[in-house]
C-alpha cells in the first residue's frame, strides 16, 4: 500500500447537498472512477431508518398477511439473540430486542387497519402498541394467550422452517413456553410463518430503492480507490494489504462491510487464484469481493482489475473478452426472470441460452436487501449448478438481486490459459424487466505500473 488517506465524517457532510438522502437514479452503465457520495451522520441515518421503517410496517404487513391468508402473526425475540425478522422491525434507537420481545401482527379483516402489538415491558418507538400490564397479569405468556384467544385468528403464524433460516426464528424453548400457554382448541391452528418472514425480507419499497443507487455509488467508489494507484504500488502491494485496506477506509467513513473483503490474483501460468501475503505485479488479473451495509441495506460487488506492464494501454484482448463473456451471461439471467418463475427455472434458462452461445458458465445469483445473502430463492450455488431445494420458492417483483455469476475462458495471451471471469452487480426486480441499481462493470479497470 502507498499509505492511508483519512477523510474525516465531519468533511463529508459538509460537503453534502441540501438533502443528502437526494436520490439517484437506477442506472445501466456504472460510472468510471465514481466520486464518494456524502455519507450521513447517525441521527440523520436513524431518521430515515425510522420513516422507512414505519412506511414498510404500513404497506408491506397488511399486503403479506393478506396474500399468505394469514390473520395472526406471532413473532418473539430474546435480548441479543434477535430472530433475522425481529431484527429488522427495530427503530434505530432500540438497537436490540429487551428481556423477551413479543410482537403480534393482527388483521381484524373487512379492510380494517392491522393491529401491531407489542407484548412486552418496552416500547419499540411507537411503532407497536403496548399490549401488556404486567400489574393485571405477570405471566407474559398467559397475557399472549389472552390477546390471542380474545381476537379468534383462524391461523396463528409462527417463524418456523427447516428450508430457510430467515423464517425458523422460533426457538424450541420458546415453542414450548407458547404453546403451554395457548389454549389447547388453538393449537392447530399454529402454521409456519415462511412466506410472510420471506416476503417481508424481500420486498423493496419505492423508498428503499430511492436510496439504494447511492449506496451502491459509495461502494462501487471505495472499490474504484482499491483498484488505484492510491492504494496498489504493483511490485509492493500484496493481496490482504488492499483487503485491510478497505477495512480502514470503512471504518474512516463510519461504515461497515458485511463480510471481509476478497481480493485475489490471476497471473499468467499460474494455476487457479493467489491470495494473501502474494505480491500483485504487473500483467495480473485483479478480482474483488465487496460488500457493505448502510441505512441497513447491503451491497455486494465482484470486480476485475489489470496491472498494465510497460508499455500497455489496454488489458489483452482475450481478458477483455472473458468480461464481456460474463456480461452476457448476465444478460441471460435478467431475461429469465418471470414473476412467479422458481430460481430454480431461472437458472436453467439462463445456464441453457449460456452454453448454447458457447459460453461455460457458472451462476450462482441471490437475492440481497436487509441481508447480503438475503431472503428468497437462490439462482444455483457454485458447487450446485442443478435444482436445488432452496431454488424452488418462485421470485417475485419489487425485489433486488446480486447477480453473481462467473464464466470461464481460455485467453490466448496466456498461451490458452482457462482463466476465471467472476463477476457481481446488485439489480432491482420490478416484475418486468431486472435494472442494475448503480451500473455494472463492462471494461476492465486499469492500473498503471511505474
Amino acid at each position: 500500500m502507498t499509505g492511508r488517506h483519512f477523510i474525516t465524517l465531519a468533511a463529508l457532510l459538509a460537503a453534502a447537498p441540501a438533502r443528502a438522502d437526494a436520490p439517484l437514479p437506477l442506472s445501466e452503465t456504472e460510472a468510471t472512477a465514481p466520486a464518494l457520495p456524502a455519507i450521513l451522520a447517525p441521527q440523520e441515518r436513524a431518521e430515515i431508518e425510522n420513516r422507512i421503517l414505519r412506511e414498510r410496517l404500513d404497506t408491506v404487513i397488511p399486503q403479506i398477511m393478506r396474500a399468505e391468508g394469514v390473520d395472526l402473526w406471532l413473532l418473539v425475540a430474546r435480548e441479543y439473540f434477535e430472530e433475522p425478522v425481529v431484527a429488522t422491525m427495530l427503530d434505530a434507537e432500540n438497537m436490540h430486542a429487551r428481556r423477551r420481545t413479543i410482537l403480534i401482527f393482527h388483521d381484524p379483516g373487512e379492510g380494517r387497519a392491522v393491529e401491531r402489538l407489542t407484548v412486552s415491558r418496552y416500547g419499540l418507538g411507537g411503532l407497536f402498541a403496548p399490549a401488556w400490564n404486567p400489574d393485571r397479569q405477570p405471566d407474559q405468556w398467559a397475557a399472549v394467550a389472552e390477546l390471542i384467544a380474545a381476537r379468534n385468528p383462524r391461523k396463528i403464524a409462527i417463524n418456523t422452517s427447516d428450508l430457510t433460516q430467515f423464517a425458523d426464528g422460533m426457538t424450541l424453548s420458546q415453542y414450548d413456553r407458547f404453546m403451554s400457554a395457548l389454549p389447547p382448541a388453538l393449537h392447530e391452528r399454529v402454521v409456519p410463518a415462511e412466506g410472510l418472514a420471506i416476503r417481508w425480507l424481500e420486498t423493496r419499497t419505492p423508498a428503499e430503492m430511492a436510496l439504494y443507487p447511492t449506496i451502491l455509488r459509495i461502494a462501487h467508489a471505495v472499490i474504484g480507490e482499491a483498484f488505484s494507484r492510491k492504494v496498489i504500488a504493483p511490485g509492493v502491494t500484496t493481496a490482504e494489504q488492499v483487503q485491510w485496506w478497505y477495512r480502514e477506509r470503512l471504518m474512516q467513513l463510519g461504515l461497515t462491510p458485511w463480510f471481509h473483503p476478497s481480493v485475489a490474483i490471476q497471473r499468467q501460468g499460474v494455476r487457479g487464484m493467489l491470495e494473501g501475503p502474494e505480491v500483485i505485479r504487473p500483467g495480473d488479473l485483479l478480482w474483488t469481493d465487496f460488500g457493505i451495509t448502510y441505512l441497513r441495506l447491503n451491497t455486494d460487488t465482484q470486480h476485475l482489475a489489470y496491472v498494465l506492464k510497460p508499455g500497455e494501454s489496454e488489458a489483452p484482448a482475450g481478458l477483455r473478452q472473458g468480461l464481456a463473456n460474463s456480461n452476457r451471461v448476465q444478460d441471460f439471467l435478467r431475461a429469465a426472470f418471470k414473476v412467479g418463475r422458481s430460481g430454480n427455472e431461472a437458472l436453467a434458462e439462463a445456464r441453457a441460452k449460456a452454453i448454447a452461445a458457447g459460453l461455460e458458465p457458472s451462476i450462482y445469483s441471490h437475492p440481497i436487501g436487509y441481508h447480503g445473502h438475503g431472503a428468497g430463492p437462490s439462482i444455483g450455488f457454485w458447487d450446485n449448478q442443478q435444482a436445488d431445494p432452496r431454488g424452488e420458492g418462485p421470485i417475485r417483483a419489487s425485489t433486488a438481486w446480486s447477480i453473481e455469476l462467473t464464466t470461464y475462458a481460455s485467453v490466448p495471451e496466456w498461451g490458452g490459459q482457462k482463466v476465471d471471469f467472476r463477476t457481481e452487480e446488485d439489480a432491482f426486480f420490478d416484475g418486468e424487466t431486472v435494472r442494475f441499481i448503480d451500473g455494472r462493470q463492462t471494461a476492465i479497470t486499469l492500473i498503471p505500473s511505474p
